[in-house]
């Protein structure tokens, strides 16, 4: 497996990139002077291959995050099905996470402390090609500055009729954030409004209220919290930026992630197979092809041929 290694001169900070697996950033490791901060969460032995791109580093969810019902929808009077063979199916008969989070990506551009890859349906997956209305392609930069890992997004159309999509991140927080730390002391929040409502784990279309026991407005300890949850609608900061914070009440570390306004839904889980929290924005919600298609609002994107679209997502580590 390829894999890029980034650093930061001044600080030491540094990340690894497996380009061959969905150019999953899977080690971010954040210094300041003589501290040192293990930020992302991967099975040991990730960039050997064989485990689950899912399931570790921060997973890239495009052209769609999450699921779609069933792998089926329709679009501009043509039916699509996403046969299982080609793409990622969750337990329950849905597809989940898109087209290129288990595929090799092509290092475009590089630097000591940054790299820029592309994925384009057409070039990097063409025996997925037809199961989307058109070819669509996303440029993700990494660039480390200090103790911050920026992400820059660029999705682009090359075809020659309007496309769908959504991008989405799936970064798994390491806890605790430090050896003196207990797990379920660190605390956890996101600036949600509203919950989408999910039926196995799909949403019905309806927005409610933010459930009491995942309300991560109040900053609930990880140790009372059991997420499999998406959000809608996410107050901004001062700067026009969203802000999610995992923070250590024993050392005073906290992860401080930002991202753009468009990333307006969130999904927040807890994997149980290990120690971390998944704070995950999404430019559309879960399904949003076919909630789009019912008229209902999902975030759902459409991009002209020749337009494109830029977000960033910045995670740095406070210690």
């Amino acid at each position: 497996m390829t894999v890029v290694e980034i650093s930061d001169a001044e600080t030491g900070s540094r990340a690894l990139i497996a380009v061959d697996a969905g150019f999953n950033c899977f080690e971010f490791v954040a210094k300041n002077g003589d501290a040192e901060l293990d930020v992302i969460y991967a099975e040991e032995g990730f960039a050997d291959g064989g485990k689950p791109p899912s399931h570790n580093g921060i997973p890239i969810l495009f052209p769609f995050p999450n699921r779609i019902r069933s792998g089926r929808f329709s679009w501009d009077g043509v039916d699509y099905q996403l046969p299982e063979s080609d793409v990622s199916y969750d337990g329950s008969g849905n597809a989940i996470h898109g087209f290129c989070l288990d595929c090799a990506w092509r290092v475009i551009e590089q630097s000591d402390n940054a790299v820029t890859g592309a994925f384009r349906l057409s070039v990097d997956a063409p025996e997925r090609a037809e199961l989307w209305p058109g070819d669509v392609e996303l440029r993700l930069r990494y660039e480390l500055r200090g103790t911050t890992l920026h992400s820059q997004f660029t999705v682009s159309n090359p075809g020659k009729a309007p496309v769908p999509w959504g991008v989405g991140t799936h970064s798994y927080f390491r806890l605790p954030l430090s050896v003196n730390s207990a797990v379920d002391d660190c605390t956890v929040f996101a600036p949600v409004k509203s919950a989408r409502e999910l039926v196995e784990y799909l949403p019905n279309g309806q927005l409610g209220e933010v459930p009491a026991d995942a309300d991560l407005r109040k900053s609930p300890k990880y140790g009372t919290l059991k997420l499999d949850n998406a959000f809608s609608g996410l107050d901004t900061s001062t700067d026009g930026n969203v802000e999610t914070r995992v923070a250590d009440p024993v050392s005073g570390r906290a992860v401080v992630q930002r991202f753009s306004a468009d990333f307006q839904e969130l999904v927040a889980f807890t994997p149980p197979w290990t120690e971390a929290i998944c704070l995950e924005p999404y430019t559309c919600t879960t399904d949003a092809i076919n909630l789009q298609s019912d008229e209902i609002d999902a975030g759902l994107r459409i991009l002209a041929p020749g337009e494109i679209w830029t977000g960033m997502i910045d995670i740095e580590a406070q210690l």
